[in-house]
């Protein structure tokens, strides 16, 4: 995946060094992903783009602007409890 895949303005490393997580990458989007907070509990998302941080992931779904922060799964789902509206805000959450 390039950099012009990421958020505007935003590399790997910024990414990083915001996050505080020296391994974050981007991991293939092509994957279940479950939003498990309300209202609409156990929706299933569309990722556009996932972000991994060792056990936890970053979603930005298609046709959405928000974020939203779960935990990778061993078969390699991400179940996801939380939503940002802004990503620095979402990378500091983590």
């Amino acid at each position: 995946m390039t950099s012009g895949q990421l958020p505007a303005g935003w590399t790997l490393e910024e990414i990083r060094r915001v996050s505080g997580d020296r391994e974050a990458t981007v991991l293939d989007s092509d994957r279940c992903v479950t939003w498990l907070g309300w209202p609409a509990e156990d929706e299933r998302l569309r990722p556009e783009l996932v972000l991994g941080f060792h056990g936890l992931c970053l979603v930005k779904p298609v046709d959405d602007d928000d974020w939203y922060m779960g935990s990778l799964d061993d078969d390699g789902s991400v179940e996801c409890w939380s939503a940002y509206a802004d990503f620095n805000e979402a990378l500091r959450g983590l």
